[in-house]
């Protein structure tokens, strides 16, 4: 079945780095565009980061441009949120996400999220 799996949250201090995981399973990775989106609370989910089905176009919100950098391995079926002079304000879960637009339709998945919390 299609599995979105994160990794690599936890407890950062301001200033310090993360690195997130997404391993996918269950579907032709390669062929799906890939997003970050983190939800803090009582906060609206947000789009982080995007990139293309070969990493060729990267784009990101205005808050992390410059701090975070979004990238995938196809082989590994994997990608990557590199998260760098974090602040408190980026503490969120973290949820990455999988779409492939047809014609008149698509499909998306969602993983289960991985916590982050920036705090001295």
């Amino acid at each position: 079945q299609v599995q979105l799996v994160e990794s690599g949250g936890g407890l950062v201090q301001p200033g310090g780095s993360l690195r997130l995981s997404c391993a996918a399973s269950g579907f032709t990775f390669s062929n799906y565009a890939m997003r970050w989106y983190r939800q803090a609370p009582g906060k609206e989910r947000e789009v982080v980061a995007a990139i293309s089905t070969t990493g060729g176009m990267t784009n990101y919100a205005a808050s992390v441009k410059g701090r975070f950098t979004i990238s995938r391995d196809n082989a590994k079926n994997t990608v990557y949120l590199q998260m760098s002079s974090l602040k408190s304000e980026d503490t969120a879960v973290y949820y990455c996400y999988a779409l492939r637009i047809y014609p008149g339709g698509g499909y998306d998945y969602w993983g289960q999220g991985t916590q982050v919390t920036v705090s001295s």
